[in-house]
């Protein structure tokens, strides 16, 4: 039986298959069709320093092969986070990645000084590439100097690993993915969603009350692994690939495009069993290819 265990950065996982910030809440509401124990690792929606009520109006729009999102970080805070979720993560036996987000590059450290009292949290997944938000999110993600004045202020104020959570929606992903390891970034985690939007012919306006969205699901995989395999060569830290994922399938691809870890999102919502059906395809792609161990398929990829 192949070993699935990986190693990212500081965190020993069981198998190298986490869920995507925003698909999951903290698994509670999975809890009855999951075992959360079996997962890799476990990613918090996004958390801020003071609660985000999220956009109004129409915020899901279903796509061919993919939907549309315009929730907006709807959180209730760091606070009541810590009060309210952290009691219940702390009972399972699973590394732990809070993604953290926030409007201006104080707010971003305001939530790891509280989370930093947390002993339940592992690692950070610093949100600079949320496109439903006016400010903070994707305007950090999309320029080099300010994405990487985020990591550097996230790093002095903590310890723990960091991780960039990048952008799909820019011209050259491996630059900002360099100034964010240059800050002092652990990892990467990409991508998030692609920038889209739906129309209404009848009353000839945007489906989603903001007017565009973020596009995840099956559509963005090509773009995703794209994107993951230039990180891949750019920098020499882990990386959590992502976007489209719901199958071993999907899954093997982004490790061998240079991928530690993949995060399943979307899928989730589909299947709530997704994440086991990843886990176990892999191992079984595994053993009927006679891969000893997981890591083998890193960046794996022949050009």
């Amino acid at each position: 039986m192949a070993n699935l265990t990986t190693t990212l950065g500081s965190l020993t996982m069981k198998n190298p298959v986490t869920v995507a910030s925003g698909t999951f809440g903290v698994g509670r509401d999975y809890a009855d069709f999951v075992d959360l124990n079996r997962l890799g690792a476990l990613t918090s929606k996004g958390v801020s320093a003071k609660p985000w009520a999220g956009n109004p109006g129409v915020r899901i729009a279903e796509t061919p092969s993919g939907m549309l999102n315009s929730i907006g970080l709807q959180n209730p805070g760091v606070e009541a986070f810590c009060a309210e979720e952290l009691p219940w993560v702390e009972r399972l036996d699973v590394p732990f990645i809070v993604n953290v987000s926030g409007h201006t590059v104080e707010e971003y450290v305001q939530v790891i000084e509280r989370l930093e009292r947390e002993e339940t949290v592992d690692a950070y997944e610093i949100n600079i590439s949320c496109p439903n938000v006016d400010a903070g999110g994707m305007t950090f993600g999309t320029d080099p100097h300010a994405a990487a004045a985020v990591i550097a202020a996230c790093r002095k104020a903590t310890k723990r690993d960091c991780y960039a959570k990048l952008t799909p929606n820019v011209t050259d992903v491996a630059e900002i993915a360099r100034a964010c390891v240059d800050a002092g970034a652990d990892g990467i985690s990409l991508i998030n969603t692609v920038l889209g939007m739906a129309i209404d012919i009848r009353s000839r306006r945007p489906v989603l009350e903001r007017g565009v969205g973020g596009l995840s699901g099956p559509a963005i995989k090509p773009i995703a692994l794209a994107q993951v395999h230039a990180v891949y060569r750019a920098v020499e830290v882990p990386i959590i690939g992502m976007g489209g994922i719901s199958c071993a399938t999907d899954a093997i691809e982004f490790l061998l495009a240079g991928a530690t870890a993949v995060a399943v999102g979307t899928a989730n919502f589909i299947e709530p069993t997704a994440t086991m059906t990843v886990i176990d395809g892999i191992e079984q792609w595994c053993d009927e290819e006679g891969v000893d161990n997981v890591r083998e398929l890193i960046g794996a990829l022949e050009e």
